[in-house]
């Protein structure tokens, strides 16, 4: 049984949706897997150029099935390769939007985090509790919140278990946006399809350089953006766009 629904709200928009209501849509093992072989599927697929991962209007994702793994052992769970199972997610070139409403905890946040922008509804919560039942965040929760928002914020957040708001999430760079609880969708799907209408090599190196280039040098960095700059203006797109500028019409990017 599948517990992921996918929707075409847009051209070149692909949306996924947790559906799971009776468990608060808690990542079991079956819907990593399918989110996982979506991913996978969608990073391939050329009609879809921006990814939407969302909940209900009620809650986004409360955490891991901790029913699931409550009395496994290490290596039960080291078989279980967590991280190939997050690996489709972080590899994926084309942009992610995570629509939150409600609860993004444990599980919840780190995919929330695996996005590359967050919608958040005004009554959204998020947070890492793991640490209440006895373990530490496990699908990149401890590496990326500190990259999001600063060892004492994440600290804070990682140790004590306690969630934060929408606002504060947002104050601390967690969160893109926050808009009321019933524009979190449409507004993910507004932002997803500006994206897709947008040339897509260009929109992949972007992403591509930023995630790169956060884990290096400054100058490494810069070193990347500018090769990536310069390979652009071998585009079709780079040529439409510039004289669709110059002639003041709308250009028609075509993604080569």
């Amino acid at each position: 049984m599948s517990f992921i629904t996918i929707e075409k709200p847009a051209i070149g928009v692909t949306l996924l949706k947790i559906n799971r209501p009776d468990a608060l849509n808690a990542l079991n093992n079956q819907i990593k897997k399918d989110i996982s072989e979506h991913f996978n599927s969608l990073s391939k697929d050329p009609e879809t150029m921006c990814i939407i991962i969302a909940g209900s209007n009620k809650v986004f994702a409360a955490g891991a099935d901790i029913k699931e793994f409550a009395e496994k052992g290490a290596a039960e769970i080291a078989l279980e390769n967590g991280r190939a199972v997050w690996q489709p997610l972080r590899q994926c070139s084309k942009p992610i939007i995570a629509a939150v409403n409600g609860y993004a905890l444990g599980g919840g946040c780190e995919l929330a985090m695996h996005a590359d922008i967050i919608i958040a509804g005004k009554n959204a919560k998020f947070g890492q509790p793991e640490i209440k039942i006895g373990i530490m965040a496990g699908a990149g929760g401890t590496q990326n919140l500190v990259r999001t928002v600063g060892k004492f914020k994440a600290m804070k957040i990682l140790l004590t278990g306690e969630p934060i708001d929408a606002m504060e999430a947002y104050s601390m760079g967690l969160a893109s946006e926050v808009v009321d609880d019933d524009q979190v969708l449409i507004r993910a799907i507004d932002l997803a399809k500006k994206i897709a209408n947008l040339p897509p090599i260009a929109i992949r190196h972007t992403k591509e350089v930023v995630l790169a280039g956060s884990d290096t040098t400054l100058e490494a960095g810069i070193l990347l953006e500018r090769k990536a700059f310069e390979l652009l203006f071998d585009t079709e797109d780079q040529k439409e766009g510039m004289r669709a500028f110059i002639e003041k019409r709308k250009p028609n990017f075509k993604g080569k």
